[in-house]
C-alpha cells in the first residue's frame, strides 16, 4: 500500500498553502479514531498528548511528554464525528483565537473492508516555510502511527528526529512565547 502525499495551493483569497496526504492502514475506523483522540496512545506515536474532550467547541492541546506540561500547538474542535471526521484549528499558543484566521487540520477516516483510508488535510498554513515543516511532521506521524496500529509498536526511531533542527527552532519559538 502506498502513502499519497500532495501539496495543493489554497482556493482561499489569502493563498495560505495547503497539504493533503493520505495512508491506507490495515485498521478499523474506531481503532483510528481512538489513535487520533486518545492522550496515551498520540503520546506514544507522535512525542506529544494531544488532550480534549474532542466535543465540537472545546479546546485541544497538543502537549510535549517530557513532564513540562508545554503545549506546543493549541486550537478548537470544529467538527467531532466518531469515528469517521475531526476537524481542528492547529496553532501556535499565544496567538489570536480567532478561528476564521487559524490554521485548520481535518482528518478523514474512510473504511473499506479490513482497511482504512485515513486522509489529513491542513488548510491555510501561515507560509511555505511551515509548509515543508508541516509536509515533513504529518508524513512522520502517520507513518508512525500506522505501523503502531498494524504491528502494534512504534517505528524504532522517531522518524521526526530526521527533521529535528526544523523542529527545534519551531518548538524554540514556542518556548520564547
Amino acid at each position: 500500500m502506498t502513502d499519497e502525499p500532495t501539496d495543493q495551493r489554497p482556493a482561499d483569497p489569502d493563498h495560505r498553502p495547503d497539504f493533503r496526504y493520505a495512508t491506507f492502514i490495515r485498521a478499523t475506523p474506531e481503532s483510528v479514531w481512538q489513535a487520533l483522540t486518545d492522550a496515551d496512545l498520540t503520546a506514544s506515536y507522535w512525542g506529544h498528548s494531544n488532550v480534549s474532550d474532542w466535543q465540537v467547541g472545546s479546546s485541544w492541546e497538543h502537549r510535549r511528554t517530557d513532564g513540562s506540561g508545554v503545549a506546543d500547538v493549541v486550537g478548537t474542535v470544529l467538527e467531532s464525528q466518531p469515528p469517521r471526521r475531526l476537524t481542528i484549528t492547529f496553532d501556535d499558543p499565544g496567538h489570536s483565537p480567532d478561528v476564521d484566521d487559524a490554521s485548520v487540520v481535518t482528518f478523514e477516516i474512510e473504511p473499506f473492508h479490513d482497511i482504512v483510508r485515513l486522509t489529513v488535510t491542513h488548510r491555510r498554513i501561515p507560509s511555505d516555510e511551515d509548509l515543508e515543516l508541516a509536509a515533513a511532521g504529518w508524513s512522520s506521524v502517520l507513518s508512525n502511527l500506522k505501523t503502531l496500529l498494524e504491528t502494534g509498536e512504534v517505528l524504532p526511531q522517531a522518524p521526526w528526529e530526521m527533521h529535528a533542527p526544523a523542529r527545534d527552532a519551531q518548538l524554540a519559538a514556542s518556548d520564547s512565547r
